[in-house]
């Protein structure tokens, strides 16, 4: 009985501490350790606890909100105690971020936009939210993001950099340990020696293209490995191969299986192409035999003229018949030839700026002594060719609206005194001022293969009179009138043949044409023509711009008809003067802009751009037809539903992965 109270002592005891820490908000401290137990305890009262335990100041977000259940049956350190709050936070969805000298409690849906523990030099398996950049160095950082992007919560950022092949994480410290453990095992050197092949019988360049395919597919299978790197070399006819040691070997047992000699009669090939043209190449090859071939010659010893080529025109292919050395120098060939050629977008810029301006005063006096014409007219301004014969009017009581309706435009004034038995006289005055601007600006574009000349031509056609004619019909008295015009192209013409060379540079061979009609025409038969002819070879840089030429062309004019003797006559000398002035100013420049689209991605993106610009001037029209209210303009579709075959698919693009 006395050997059972000291257990009955330490069972109550421990019966008593169980009872106490089970009641909501118990902490229970032995020197320096804690053992905290709370249930259904507002978290709010647990910050508090871990706020005097620990010192740090809290900021409690008013959305903080939860009731904690925390059982613990050892004692902790005050940092263990702060460890375990963090999990307590992560548990119920919060999460602590430090700033300054306090730490803030939000909701996890916002940790990624605060700041938090930014690149940290090592990192702890704690609750903690942390930002890391990690180097990655044998593997794409892009094939890894989605990889990893579900073992990131939702809270978390998950990003990659293909340029300097870079990730970036934002997470929690532990599970951003797990993620540099894992991507450690996956970024691992393979041992992707080159190794080189020699082929005796079969050609290199047809080996490749088929491996090649072959590759590609088993790693689209495999899920985006990287493919076995394979190339050619048609001088030597081996074939370099870099990748997985395993693929080599397979890809070396496949290649001697299909090194093979060609069965006895089995030389003739057919060769699909795919960019060039069978008959044009065809006529090539065949000078090529027919040189190599002549008597005498080494080649010609061993390869005889048993070579046989023509084209099939419905396929686009070659049949090839020849010897098999031959033949593996038939298939370099057209394999360099073969090739997809670049095409080149090319934008000419054409600016013409002209300002004119003109101003006209004059005074034309007319005398009459025989009542029939003017017997003198002084200072007829030449720039008004009809004012003589206003003022002839003005004397002789003609029809002065007739005479004036070959005036100009501007003021023209008449005055004037007729007598019948003696002088008479009359005075027009004219004065005109004009100011003329104008700003022409045409941007052709075209498009065009290398070494492919290329024509655009925007303009019409105008009559010119060339010639005019009448003759007396059958009846008496009938004229028949006729003209002859010759029409002739006035626009703009842009000829163009590009050039690509090895690196980024273009040359260019130009003919440009731009003409137009001048001002101040009347009809057909006094049209006259703006001519500007620019016909050169530049070289410019990929995307680049330069100036074709241009003019830049001032002008002044001043015309000054007066009468001698009396135009001298101080103030009263203006009465017999005519004056004129014109000043003209021109400029104009010709730029090219040229761009090479080597591949079918700089296509889709130069079309796109236009298309786009097109379709959205289209809907910039807005509104419905008029007095048509259920029609609607014609508007083409979005170039994804319209030619959804044409958008490329490349992974050369900036790839974030981030949930809303």
């Amino acid at each position: 009985m006395t050997a059972l109270k000291p257990n009955l002592r330490r069972y109550a005891a421990t019966l008593l501490l169980l009872t106490f820490s089970l009641l909501p908000g118990a902490l229970v401290a032995e020197g320096e350790m804690i053992t905290p137990n709370y249930k259904d305890a507002d978290i709010r009262t647990i910050i508090e606890a871990v706020s005097e335990v620990t010192g740090i100041n809290f900021i409690i977000d008013a959305r903080v909100k939860a009731q904690v259940t925390l059982i613990s049956s050892s004692p902790m350190s005050a940092d263990a105690f702060y460890e375990t709050f963090l999990s307590i936070l992560q548990v119920y969805g919060f999460v602590a971020i430090p700033s300054g000298d306090v730490v803030k409690i939000v909701p996890d849906t916002n940790a990624r936009q605060l700041p938090g523990n930014d690149l940290p030099r090592s990192i702890a398996d704690t609750d903690e939210i942390v930002t890391q950049v990690i180097q990655v160095q044998n593997v794409g950082a892009a094939q890894l993001v989605p990889i990893l992007r579900p073992l990131v919560p939702q809270y978390g950022h998950l990003a990659a950099h293909p340029a300097s092949n870079m990730l970036i994480i934002a997470d929690r410290a532990a599970n951003v340990n797990r993620m540099l453990r894992i991507i450690r095992r996956i970024d691992q050197a393979g041992d992707e020696d080159i190794e080189v092949v020699r082929l005796e019988h079969a050609s290199a360049g047809d080996l490749v293209r088929i491996l090649t395919s072959l590759s590609q597919a088993a790693a689209r299978s495999e899920g985006g490995g990287s493919p076995l790197q394979m190339v050619a070399d048609d001088r030597t006819n081996t074939i370099l191969v870099s990748g997985d040691k395993a693929e080599r070997l397979r890809f070396r047992a496949l290649i001697a299986h299909l090194d093979t000699p060609h069965e006895d009669g089995g030389n003739t090939q057919v060769i699909y192409l795919e960019y060039a043209d069978a008959e044009e190449l065809a006529a090539k090859l065949k000078e090529q035999t027919s040189q190599t071939n002549t008597p005498g010659s080494a080649q010609s010893a061993g390869a005889g003229n048993n070579v046989v080529i023509w084209a099939d025109a419905a396929t686009n292919a070659l049949v090839v018949t020849a010897p098999t050395k031959v033949m593996r120098s038939l298939r370099s060939v057209i394999d360099r030839l073969d090739i997809r050629r670049a095409q080149v977008r090319v934008e000419a810029i054409v600016v013409d700026l002209t300002s004119d301006r003109s101003a006209e005063l004059g005074i034309t006096w007319a005398i009459d002594s025989t009542k029939d014409t003017a017997s003198a007219a002084l200072t007829n301004f030449s720039g008004t060719t009809n004012v003589a014969d206003v003022a002839g009017a003005i004397l002789s009581g003609g029809d002065v609206a007739t005479a004036a309706q070959g005036l100009g435009d501007g003021l023209t004034y008449g005055v004037g005194s007729i007598s019948k038995t003696g002088t008479s006289f009359a005075a027009v005055v004219t004065a005109l001022a004009s100011d003329a601007n104008t700003n022409i600006l045409s941007v052709p574009s075209i498009v065009t293969m290398d070494n492919e000349e290329a024509e655009v031509n925007v303009g019409q056609e105008v009559p010119f009179l060339t010639g005019s004619f009448s003759n007396t019909g059958g009846v008496v008295g009938q004229v028949n009138p006729f003209q002859t015009i010759q029409r002739q192209d006035v626009g703009l013409t842009l000829k163009v043949t590009p050039q690509v060379n090895e690196g980024d540079a273009i040359i260019m061979d130009i003919d440009l044409e731009v003409s137009s009609l001048g001002q101040g025409t009347q009809g057909a038969v006094d049209l006259v023509t703006n001519q500007r002819n620019i016909r050169q070879k530049v070289i410019v840089e990929d995307g680049g711009i330069i100036v074709l030429g241009g003019l830049m062309d001032e002008s002044l004019l001043e015309g000054n008809q007066r009468v001698p003797g009396l135009s001298r006559i101080p103030i009263l000398g203006n009465l017999f003067k005519s004056r004129s002035t014109k000043k003209v100013k021109r400029n104009l420049m010709v730029f090219i802009s040229p761009r090479i689209l080597r591949d079918r991605t700089d296509t889709f993106m130069e079309t796109n751009q236009k298309y786009q610009y097109i379709r959205e001037l289209q809907l910039g029209t807005g509104g419905d037809v008029a007095l048509m209210p259920n029609e609607e303009p014609p508007v083409i579709p979005p170039l994804e539903e319209f030619a959804p075959d044409a958008m490329p698919e490349t992974d050369e693009a900036l790839i974030i992965i981030d949930e809303p």
